[in-house]
């Protein structure tokens, strides 16, 4: 006998509404939910095979602990006892920094993931915290850092009512959105055009999205911050800045950007002056207008300066904190909006890594620095010794993952939280493996602060949990427990620790709704059946929708939430500004001091004239990084690990289409089959992420059959955004011809072991 349930999609950052077909415990079929307030039935095909993706028969049902040198099936109560015994020494030994935590992109995608590891990071106390965002949109959060005062303050464009869409490195055709979260975003850019309005693309590669675009500008890869700069500077040259109010800075920016014109960054952009003047002036003079930037503008060379720049051409031209431009969203589990004025600002290179001296930024180190941070002794503090890493797979995803590998291999402990047993977790000491998707809760509180309208949606697990697995979020409690010395405590004090100490700081705030209340008398108010369910409802009903525990009636609740399951419409962005501003100015710093410093370094770029060949990464609709190579269903077809060239640098080179091709960066070189096409432009060639799944000792039975190859062991880490600390993934120099290489480390370790 089969049922339906609803359940928020946790498979990218479009957060669409699924209706699961579920017979006995098993997801049959999943569908759009067509009463979903935001995504009102739209699906991809990653939320179409969701029961593939959440019955994969290589998921890990139990824990795993190392014992003579294997890992080993165990019971819950070994495997926290293994952590326990093997984290405490290391802290007591070499202190908190020698414990490393690296958190992966899939803790934005989970209500574990949101609420947990920070607690732990607190209850550590390390500062070696490395995650997947120095090799993704980290420049965001410091450029937002640094002119609003909050690395969390991201506006997002308008898409339902602007008139003119700027996208540059932005892909979400087939990314789905990021750091833009709009359930189907390919109708919004139709709707956009449907209505008159104009839809603009640069990006060195003739993308599902620049095919829909009006205009489409092949610019050379690495260089977005030099055009975005020459975009300003003509704004304030043909006297069309008229810029957002509440913002500081705007006299003082021209004479900075003076230099940037048209015509002196046309040759290095290999973009016509005229083409650069003439996407200013549409841009100035459109009614509405947003620009939206997104990983290929990251992931440069100067990833701080664009992202910096995609808001200063927002700012100059009136468009930020505007309908149809870009608006700062509001979460309903926000904190408590504090009335506006000067705060406390965002500051970088609080402290510095050990081996190279990277600054933090936002309180963490980059992730290409995490191999060093092991490997290599200073007399500068203590290496990492241990590590934990909950859903990530940094072998993949961060330069040199050969040496990373190896640097694994020599730590003196390591647990995982992850369901697989990938490239990354194969070298844990405890391996702890969260329940499938669809037995665990779900509420997007990260990508809430991004949605293009503010909602709020929340589902309880689709299926029981089953016997013999742990909740991730007992998972996640338990582990702080048996790192900070707590172990054996009840997971459910780490709950009730973070309501007490949320409910006592919100009693000392004047402007919030609890002001002088009892905070063990709020706290029995609160409603849910789990820990983290009244969580949720706490941050609901102290957020700036919410009931402030009856101080405003007819305002959200969790009991409230619960009924309605397709979640509960909060209207299209409003203006904000100056609420959400922290400087210590209390207004826009349009020109920061760590940005005016950075400025003579892009001065210097327009003087450069690359020759040869550079990498660009790409997007796959059917792939999220590396978590979805072993389903089926959501591999082959165009979804494929080639490399991408165009046929003019073939022929050049003799390099064959569907042949194989040697590539050779800084980190090392791949061989991979050749896919001949004009999608990229002369001088470009581009792969896909999160490929390589070719060593031994995983179990990733499909995705072995298929590894593809790691792109970034062509990297070697040294390159990085020195503000952010983000690494250089696009516009690396590589060096191509045909044949195949000798067989990796990698390939021949699994050759052997399988001899």
């Amino acid at each position: 006998m089969s049922r339906t349930a609803l359940r928020i999609c946790p498979l990218c950052e479009a957060t669409c509404g699924l209706t699961l077909t579920i017979e006995g415990t098993r997801v049959t079929h999943a569908r759009g939910d067509r009463d979903d307030v935001f995504s009102q039935g739209f699906i991809c095909p990653k939320g179409a095979s969701f029961g593939a993706v959440d019955s994969d028969p290589d998921r890990l049902r139990t824990p795993l602990v190392r014992r003579d040198g294997e890992l080993r099936e165990a019971t819950w109560e070994e495997a926290f006892d293994a952590v326990a015994a093997g984290i405490r020494p290391v802290v007591e030994r070499h202190g908190p920094n020698s414990v490393g935590v690296v958190l992966g992109n899939p803790n934005v995608h989970t209500m574990a993931g949101a609420l947990y590891p920070t607690v732990l990071l607190a209850g550590l106390g390390t500062r070696s915290i490395f995650t997947a965002s120095t090799v993704d949109q980290m420049p965001k959060h410091v450029s937002s850092g640094l002119l609003f005062g909050d690395a969390n303050a991201i506006p997002v464009p308008d898409l339902d009512r602007t008139d003119h869409l700027l996208l540059i490195g932005a892909n979400p055709l087939e990314s789905n959105g990021s750091l833009c979260t709009a359930p189907d975003f390919p109708g919004k850019l139709k709707a956009l055009k449907a209505r008159g309005g104009t839809l603009v693309v640069i990006d060195p590669r003739r993308t599902r999205t620049a095919k829909l675009a009006d205009r489409h500008i092949a610019v050379r890869p690495g260089t977005d911050a030099l055009l975005l700069a020459a975009m300003a500077q003509v704004l304030y040259e043909e006297g069309l800045v008229d810029p957002t109010p509440h913002v500081q800075g705007i006299e003082e920016l021209a004479g900075e950007l003076r230099e940037f014109t048209p015509e002196a960054v046309a040759e290095t952009c290999d973009v016509e002056a005229g083409v650069i003047r003439t996407l200013a002036r549409e841009l100035a003079a459109a009614p509405t207008a947003a620009v939206y930037g997104r990983i290929g503008s990251c992931t440069v060379p100067h990833g701080t300066l664009a992202s910096w720049l995609v808001d200063v051409l927002n700012i100059l031209t009136g468009n930020l904190d505007r309908p149809g431009g870009a608006l700062f969203p509001q979460a309903a589990t926000d904190k408590t909006p504090r009335p506006a004025g000067p705060g406390r600002g965002f500051a970088l290179g609080r402290w510095h890594s050990r081996v190279s001296r990277h600054p933090e930024a936002k309180g963490e180190l980059p992730l290409s620095a995490l191999a060093e941070e092991i490997d290599t002794a200073t007399e500068e503090g203590e290496p990492v010794r241990a590590l934990i890493a909950v859903a990530a797979n940094p072998v993949l995803s961060a330069p040199d993952g050969d040496r990373l590998d190896k640097a694994l291999d020599s730590l003196d402990f390591m647990v995982s939280v992850d369901p697989y047993l990938n490239e990354t977790s194969r070298h844990a000491d405890v391996v702890l493996p969260p329940p499938p998707p669809s037995q665990s809760p779900h509420h997007d509180f990260a990508f809430n602060t991004l949605a293009v309208r503010n909602q709020v949606r929340y589902t309880r697990p689709a299926i029981p949990l089953e016997p013999g697995r742990m909740a991730e979020t007992e998972i996640l409690a338990r582990l702080i427990l048996a790192v900070t010395g707590m172990h054996g405590a009840d997971p459910a004090a780490v709950d009730h620790m973070v309501i007490d100490q949320t409910l006592g700081k919100a009693v000392k705030e004047p402007h919030s709704p609890v002001h002088g209340g009892d905070p063990r008398e709020l706290a029995g108010r609160l409603t849910g059946d789990t820990g983290p369910e009244r969580r949720l409802d706490l941050m609901l009903r102290l957020g700036p929708y919410g009931d402030g525990f009856g101080v405003r009636p007819d305002g959200l609740s969790l009991e409230k939430l619960l009924a309605h399951p397709h979640g509960i419409d909060l209207g299209p962005l409003e203006p904000r500004l100056p609420q959400p501003l922290k400087t210590r100015s209390g207004r826009v710093e349009l020109l920061p001091g760590p940005i005016a410093d950075d400025l003579p370094r892009l001065r210097a770029a327009l003087a450069e004239r690359p020759e040869g060949l550079v990498l660009v990464g790409r997007r796959h609709l059917r792939s999220n990084n590396s978590w979805m190579h072993n389903v089926p269903a959501l591999t082959g077809g165009s979804n494929r690990c080639t490399l991408q060239i165009h046929p003019e640098d073939a022929e050049r080179l003799g390099v064959q289409n569907a042949e194989p091709v040697r590539v050779k960066g800084a980190g090392g070189e791949v061989t991979v089959t050749a896919e001949v096409t004009d999608a990229v432009r002369r001088g470009v060639v581009s792969m896909p992420h999160g490929w390589g799944h070719d060593r031994p000792g995983t179990r990733l039975s499909h995705a072995s059959t298929d590894p593809g190859v790691n792109v970034n062991q062509l990297l070697d880490g040294r390159l990085l955004d020195p503000l952010s600390g983000n690494a250089v993934l696009n516009g690396v120099p590589v060096e191509v011809a045909p044949g195949a290489a000798p067989e990796s480390p990698a390939v021949t370790e699994k050759l052997t072991a399988l001899t």
